[in-house]
């Protein structure tokens, strides 16, 4: 199906000054380098439909990415229009087995999620996540003593998740009821993805109690700005390593926040920047994955997670990070 296109300038300062960072020959290799890396590490018999996620993505490939030269906001440029995004995510998803295989893949990762939001909130409480998908961190939520309920556009994935007893609304966050209120509205994996990111974050502050705080897990534009630069030289081999086993080479998402232009989205709609958090892509290993790739996963996002938490200003060591803030 042909895909419709529009300019765009930057989401979060609307600033036109941008710089390209990576062409549609960029993109093209990028992706070609990731099929190779994974076709190393998967089983020869693995379904297509486990590819998900690990060479194919619900984003299509960018024609262009740049860079806000403000806030270093990396976006499309052109970008899909926001009907293109509504279909990619609207449309049937897996079978049940691949989204199983999903909750218990990323359910760990979620437990520690659930945690570190439960300290830097000082207390559990009742949430909205935004783009719940199968359901690995309401599962974790609710383990940790949280009452959280999702929203998700997607139906088919949200009966799969609904099947496990947890409430999910379809539609997106600017849908719920205008008087639903929450202590804590969670947007993890999802932001990047929207076709407008700065309306779900002025309806998440509307849905967010007196005291109340949004977290945010994002991937880290400033994080592949640095390392895409490095793909062409000498250290080529540790920059595509680092890339793509967070699922940041041929950056199939539609923005690359970074610390700074993230601050600059949740304090304009008065919200107060607590903690940022670097860290890695959740684990991705499963039985379809060749053992010694699945320690080399958990042995190099080890390694890479270390860098994440000591890196400073807008973190280019890390491949992901989250960002809480509370309403003022």
């Amino acid at each position: 199906m042909s895909t419709s296109y529009e300019l765009s300038a930057c989401a979060v300062c609307s600033s036109a000054a941008a710089q390209e960072l990576a062409s549609a020959d960029d993109a093209k290799v990028e992706i070609e380098q990731l099929w190779e890396y994974h076709q190393k590490r998967l089983k020869p018999d693995i379904p297509t439909s486990h590819l998900m996620d690990r060479v194919a993505f619900s984003q299509r490939a960018p024609l262009r990415l740049v860079r806000c030269d403000d806030c270093g906001l990396v976006y499309r440029n052109p970008v899909e229009r926001a009907t293109e995004v509504a279909e990619i995510y609207e449309e049937e998803g897996p079978d049940e087995s691949v989204l199983r295989a999903l909750h218990l893949t990323q359910r760990s990762a979620y437990d520690a999620q659930a945690s570190r939001l439960t300290e830097i909130f000082g207390r559990r409480g009742t949430g909205i996540e935004v783009g719940s998908y199968v359901g690995a961190f309401l599962a974790a939520a609710r383990d940790a003593g949280w009452q959280f309920a999702g929203v998700d556009v997607n139906v088919q994935t949200n009966a799969f998740t609904r099947s496990l007893g947890f409430q999910v609304d379809d539609g997106t966050i600017e849908s719920l009821d205008a008087e639903r209120r929450a202590d804590v509205v969670a947007i993890w994996n999802c932001l990047d993805q929207l076709a407008d990111p700065a309306s779900a974050v002025r309806s998440a502050r509307a849905h967010l109690t007196t005291g109340g705080m949004l977290a945010v897990r994002v991937p880290n534009g400033a994080c592949y700005a640095a390392f895409h630069s490095l793909l062409r030289s000498p250290l080529a081999g540790v920059a595509r390593e680092w890339l793509a086993q967070n699922n940041l080479l041929g950056f199939p998402y539609r923005y690359g926040f970074t610390p700074t232009a993230l601050t600059r989205l949740v304090e304009r709609n008065g919200m107060r920047v607590e903690q940022i958090v670097g860290d890695v892509l959740v684990p991705i290993a499963d039985r379809w994955t060749k053992r010694w790739a699945a320690l080399e996963e958990r042995l190099v996002k080890r390694v890479i997670g270390a860098g994440a938490r000591i890196s400073r200003g807008d973190k280019p060591l890390a491949p992901w990070f989250e960002l809480y803030a509370r309403v003022e």
